[in-house]
C-alpha cells in the first residue's frame, strides 16, 4: 500500500510490528512532536483570548512553556538523529 507521495504507508502495519523494527523510535517522536504542537497551538491561542478578554489568570499564562520545551527536545532529538545514524554508519565501516 502506499500513501500519496509514492512512499510505502504503514496504515496496516500493527503496533507490535512497529515497535520491532529500528525506525520505531522516530516514527514515536514525530507522533509525539506532532501531538505537543497541538497542544501548543492551543494554549497559545487560549493566552491570546485571555489577554484580549482582560487580565488573564498567571497560569495560563506560563501553560505554554511545557509543551515548548518538549517540543524543543523533541525538534532537537529529529534534528540530530540523521547526523548522529550517519556518524555511527561510518565508525562502524572504518572497523
Amino acid at each position: 500500500m502506499t500513501s500519496v507521495g509514492g512512499k510505502p504507508s504503514d496504515a496496516g502495519a500493527g503496533a507490535s510490528e512497529t515497535a520491532s523494527t529500528p525506525s520505531a523510535r522516530p516514527q514515536w517522536t514525530r507522533q509525539v512532536h506532532r501531538w505537543l504542537s497541538i497542544a501548543f497551538t492551543v494554549t497559545v491561542i487560549a493566552n491570546l483570548v485571555a489577554f484580549g478578554l482582560g487580565k488573564p489568570l498567571m497560569w495560563l499564562v506560563y501553560s505554554p512553556l511545557p509543551p515548548l520545551f518538549l517540543l524543543m527536545f523533541t525538534g532537537l532529538y529529529m534534528f540530530v538523529l540523521p547526523y548522529a545514524t550517519e556518524w555511527r554508519s561510518r565508525r562502524s565501516a572504518e572497523k
